[in-house]
C-alpha cells in the first residue's frame, strides 16, 4: 500500500486494485492529478474536506463515500455515491473500512446541514489506521483503540477548529497506535504550530512521529 499526503487533511491510498483519496482539499498539492481515482471518502461538509471530491468524481467517475446527508447533496450533481452510517463495516474489495465518530460541526458553504461528522478507520492488506477527520479529544477514541487496534492515526493539530498538539498525543494514547501522522496544521494562520514540539511530545510517549511531506510518497 502506497500513501501519499496531499496536505491539510488529504491524503492518497494506493492499493492494488483501488487508488483513494481522503477530504481532497488540495490547496497545498494543486497539480495533483486524480487519473485513477476509484473512490472518494469525505469526513464532513466543510469546504477544506470536501475540497474537489465532487469536481474529481465527475471526471474520473470515483464514488463518493460519506454520511448520508453529505453524499445525497454530492449526488445531486451526477456522481456515484455511497451514503451511510457510523458503526458498520463495509467491504470495498481489497480493503474495508468503517465510519467512527468525531466531535465537530458538519455545513455546506451556504450553511445547510452536512450530517454528522466521522472520521474512518481502514484496513487494506493487513494494516489498519484511522483518519480521525476534524475532531476534538473524545473519549470515542478509547473505544476506536479497544475495537479496531489500530497501528497508525492521522491526527488533526492545529488547535482552534480540531484538537491541539496536547490533545493529539492524548489520543495517540487512547488509540494505541504505534504512529502518529499530524494533519490539519499550517495551511492556516488559525492552524499554525511548531511541528518539533509535536514530534518531541509523540517521541516522549515512545510512539513515531511520521512528518509526511506534502506529495510525497510512502510504504506502508
Amino acid at each position: 500500500m502506497k500513501l501519499t499526503y496531499l496536505g491539510h487533511s488529504a491524503f492518497e491510498i494506493v492499493t492494488k486494485e483501488h487508488k483513494i483519496l481522503i477530504d481532497p482539499f488540495l490547496v497545498k498539492c494543486p497539480n495533483y492529478n486524480p487519473d485513477g481515482v476509484t473512490d472518494i471518502f469525505v469526513t464532513h461538509a466543510h469546504g477544506d474536506h470536501l475540497g474537489s471530491a465532487i469536481e474529481i468524481a465527475q471526471k474520473t467517475g470515483a464514488r463518493i463515500t460519506g454520511i448520508f446527508e453529505l453524499a445525497n447533496y454530492c449526488a445531486k450533481f451526477g456522481v456515484r455515491t455511497n451514503g451511510i452510517g457510523l458503526g458498520a463495516w463495509q467491504d470495498y474489495g481489497d480493503f474495508k473500512f468503517i465510519a467512527v465518530p468525531a466531535f465537530h460541526s458538519s455545513s455546506f458553504s451556504d450553511g445547510t446541514y452536512g450530517g454528522c461528522p466521522c472520521g474512518f478507520v481502514f484496513e487494506v492488506a493487513g494494516h489498519s489506521f484511522y483518519h480521525a477527520g476534524d475532531t476534538s479529544l473524545n473519549s470515542e477514541m478509547k473505544v476506536i483503540g479497544e475495537l479496531y487496534e489500530p497501528d497508525a492515526a492521522m491526527l488533526p493539530i492545529g488547535g482552534t477548529y480540531t484538537m491541539d498538539i496536547e490533545a493529539a498525543v492524548q489520543a495517540s494514547e487512547w488509540l494505541g497506535v504505534t504512529a502518529v501522522i499530524p494533519m490539519h496544521y499550517d495551511t492556516f494562520d488559525a492552524i499554525k504550530v511548531d511541528i518539533s514540539d509535536f514530534e518531541r511530545q509523540i517521541r516522549e510517549k515512545g510512539k513515531m512521529p511520521v512528518i509526511m511531506k506534502i506529495g510525497v510518497t510512502g510504504e506502508i
